[in-house]
């Protein structure tokens, strides 16, 4: 007796509908008993779909359970479905296999029978049995399985989806292989660069040598285009998560401040100018770091596949000190135009490019690379990023603020200064520890606690998982 059923458990089950097996423990798809290479997200929405096939399973569904761990454009699933489609040898929209269901999402519809996956022998195709439809690609795969993913992926009118999909197809099948059966003509180096650009997202994928077959100036030029767009795409959909988190935790930092000043000069509960006016300044000040470090993480994801947390660093540094020295010189101009004072020391570049870099560390060694999008941690795991990026960031901003520059709350100060009846009396802060006045140690505290708040809401921000519309088409 087995030991499955020895133990009462369930034994392990595969799915067969028309000419395919698909088997859940060998993690496999076969066609007449010959295995069809499918990468392995979208053997995930295959078992998903076939395992749920008595429903229409929502797309914000299918993303939460195949998409868990990265933020994906909407075309994710589209171009998954497809590639299930073309796999299964249907044409068009389906409807055999994966019928769209519109402005909902999709349902597996072809019958399937449910067998025990013990016996090999069963995988072989009961005689006589026929498959609901056949494009006939079927039959040029099991001839040569290289044939129609090599023909996808130099076609002159391909995607850049369908592209990716054929490299990482090829990747399964053999990389050697695959690239030294590259063609000559024009679309080549669009070849090569998908190749070298998708190696990092399939497991077991080989190496594609920058000076190696295929390569060299034109094929270059095409992986850096190809990067390019897909980071312009990256930057476009987290930016604006990015600065929302940081605004958040600049609107909390701003309210915790003031409740904790108001309460160490035994005022009670602070006034409203008080209240407001803080609640305005910090969302503003840490919502555009925020949106000019998370530009820079997005780019750094979609840009750079080798060095990935240097990238982080690199790039998010880069984003941060841009936003911070343009920051600087409009406050500059806004306190001169409606003070008619000289502009104080302001947070500025430096600031932000430290702040950008601990970022980045922070984000680097916290969240692992995700294949095609950024990572979108969950439950335990994005708690960690958000603490690990905001640790890095508390300890750059002390260092910053031992070393004696500003961030937000010695800014503020910095611009209030000059005016005696301000409710911003930062000074409060500095009897707890030890100082009689705003002091090293009380600019230290106070920025480590700003560098804490923020780098949490940025990674709160950039691991959010959007909800997404149901809409028509596939």
């Amino acid at each position: 007796m087995a030991a499955g059923m020895a133990t009462g458990t369930r034994p392990p089950r595969r799915y067969r509908f028309g000419e395919f097996v698909l088997s859940p423990t060998r993690r496999s798809l076969r066609h007449r008993g010959r295995e069809v290479p499918l990468i392995p997200r979208y053997l995930d929405l295959l078992l998903l779909l076939v395992e749920r096939r008595s429903e229409a399973l929502p797309r914000q569904e299918i993303f939460d359970r195949v998409w868990s761990d990265v933020v994906v454009s909407d075309g994710a699933l589209t171009q998954g479905v497809r590639t299930l489609r073309r796999a299964l040898g249907e044409d068009g929209d389906g409807g055999v296999f994966i019928r769209t269901v519109s402005r909902h999402g999709y349902q597996f519809v072809c019958p399937v029978r449910e067998e025990s996956d013990v016996d090999d022998a069963a995988l072989v195709v009961t005689e006589g049995e026929e498959p609901p439809s056949s494009s006939g690609e079927g039959e040029i795969r099991a001839t040569d399985p290289f044939a129609p993913a090599l023909a996808r992926l130099s076609a002159e009118g391909s995607s850049d989806e369908e592209r990716r999909e054929a490299a990482e197809m090829l990747h399964r099948l053999g990389t050697v292989e695959a690239l030294s059966r590259l063609g000559g003509g024009a679309a080549e180096p669009r070849a090569w660069a998908f190749l070298r650009d998708s190696r990092w997202d399939i497991a077991g994928a080989g190496p594609v040598p920058l000076l190696g077959p295929g390569a060299g100036p034109r094929s270059w030029a095409a992986l850096a285009g190809l990067r390019v767009r897909r980071a312009l795409r990256l930057v476009g959909a987290r930016w604006a998560a990015a600065s929302l988190g940081g605004a958040f935790a600049g609107w909390l930092a701003g309210l915790l401040g003031g409740l904790l000043m108001s309460g160490l000069e035994g005022r009670g509960w602070p006034p409203f100018p008080l209240l407001l006016g803080l609640g305005l300044v910090g969302p503003l000040m840490a919502g555009l770091g925020a949106a000019g470090v998370g530009s820079g993480l997005a780019a750094a994801e979609a840009l750079v596949r080798s060095w990935r947390t240097l990238a982080l660093v690199v790039l998010g540094a880069a984003g941060g000190g841009a936003v911070g020295a343009l920051a600087r010189r409009g406050a500059d101009a806004l306190v001169e135009a409606f003070f008619a004072v000289p502009s104080p020391s302001l947070a500025g570049g430096v600031e932000g490019l430290v702040i950008g870099a601990a970022a980045g560390l922070g984000y680097g060694l916290s969240t692992r690379r995700a294949a095609g999008g950024m990572a979108a941690p969950r439950g335990w795991s994005r708690v960690r990023s958000c603490l690990v990026t905001g640790a890095t960031c508390a300890i750059a901003a002390a260092l910053l603020c031992a070393g004696g520059l500003r961030l937000g709350a010695a800014s503020l100060r910095s611009v209030v200064a000059g005016f005696p009846d301000t409710q911003v009396r930062l000074e409060a802060f500095s009897p707890p520890l030890g100082e009689s006045g705003f002091g090293p140690r009380t600019r230290t505290v106070l920025g480590a606690a700003e560098g804490l708040l923020f780098g949490a809401g940025l990674a709160a921000g950039l691991t959010h998982r959007p909800r997404r519309l149901s809409r028509p088409g596939s």
